[in-house]
């Protein structure tokens, strides 16, 4: 992670470059273990406003699972600092680790509900190729994922999120309305993600560093990885970027229904197709109250279905 100093000094070129709006959202992300007092308030100071901590469980067997390296007993106080510096405070929870169970992933949502912050996000496990997971899944050292005890799991995280006051505006994002919010649309809460929003509504983005992904149009392209391959581009006046995609008509209109199933504020119901649109309300995966409003709504269970309710206002 880059020290508190060098992502001020980032922030700084950016807005001299790209003037930033005044009430811009500037998130950065943070390790539980190793973030300081002193580097929040040095971020805030700056002009970051949002801060999204990886807190992932409550549970050091899970955390040990996930391999990351933090005490659940630091999440409380890291939330602490990033109050007094005044950011607007995001916790990161992962359910589905390998032996987690019920009781587990309760705890962490214990944990997080109880240290009243203004966003929580909750992202199923994926088990990605060339990691020890994936070694230990292909010598059967550990159990393949079990898709209804993850769903069990995201019913009881939207249940006892919306209890504490959430409201769920994207699958894996709740956000806290704040006073006067009560009769908004959960995308825009004040709370809610706007980077976040901004993917999910196909909007356009530039994305600088190594690594980094942009978006215009119907190009997508990303930068080369290594952040001494990217430096060294820089140095020489060469081009960062590594590949690009092209999006068709057909993968574009894809993209626009699976996010719009996404997100709370969903799609007109002009844009789907009426036969799969009825498709979808046979099986309960629509909001009837939205659609009246003329928006086709994912319900609960048309979240847990998203792939297959895409694909079915699709006409596939």
């Amino acid at each position: 992670m880059l020290p508190a100093a060098a992502l001020a000094s980032i922030l700084s070129e950016l807005d001299s470059a790209f003037p930033l709006a005044s009430k811009a959202e500037v998130t950065t992300e943070a390790n539980p273990e190793t973030v300081s007092r002193d580097d929040l308030f040095q971020l805030a100071k700056a002009g970051f406003t949002r801060v999204s901590f990886g807190m992932q469980s409550a549970v050091p067997r899970v955390l040990a699972t996930l391999d990351r390296t933090h005490r659940p007993e630091r999440v409380p106080q890291v939330v602490q600092w990033a109050k007094e510096a005044n950011f607007a405070v995001s916790l990161d929870l992962i359910y589905g680790a390998p032996g987690e169970s019920i009781e587990d992933w309760n705890a962490s949502l214990d944990a997080v509900i109880g240290m009243d912050v203004d966003h929580v996000s909750c992202y199923a496990l994926v088990i990605e190729g060339g990691t020890k997971m994936a070694n230990d899944l292909r010598h059967g050292k550990i159990a393949p994922v079990d898709q209804d005890v993850q769903a069990e799991k995201y019913r009881l995280a939207d249940a006892r999120l919306s209890d504490a006051g959430f409201r769920w505006y994207e699958i894996s994002n709740w956000a806290r309305p704040k006073e006067g919010e009560e009769h908004k649309v959960s995308t825009e809460l004040e709370n809610a993600c706007k980077h976040n929003l901004a993917y999910w509504r196909n909007w356009d983005w530039w994305g600088f560093g190594p690594g980094a992904h942009s978006h215009l149009a119907d190009r997508r392209f990303w930068n080369v990885k290594h952040p001494l391959a990217y430096a060294n581009a820089l140095r020489q006046g060469r081009s960062t970027v590594l590949g690009e995609e092209r999006l068709d008509a057909t993968t574009k209109e894809l993209e626009r229904i699976m996010l719009g199933v996404r997100i709370s504020e969903g799609l007109p119901k002009a844009d789907v197709s009426a036969a799969g649109l009825s498709r979808c309300r046979e099986l309960g995966w629509v909001d009837e109250y939205a659609l009246k409003q003329g928006r086709v709504v994912a319900t609960l269970q048309g979240r847990l279905m998203a792939d297959s309710m895409t694909l079915t206002l699709l006409g596939s």
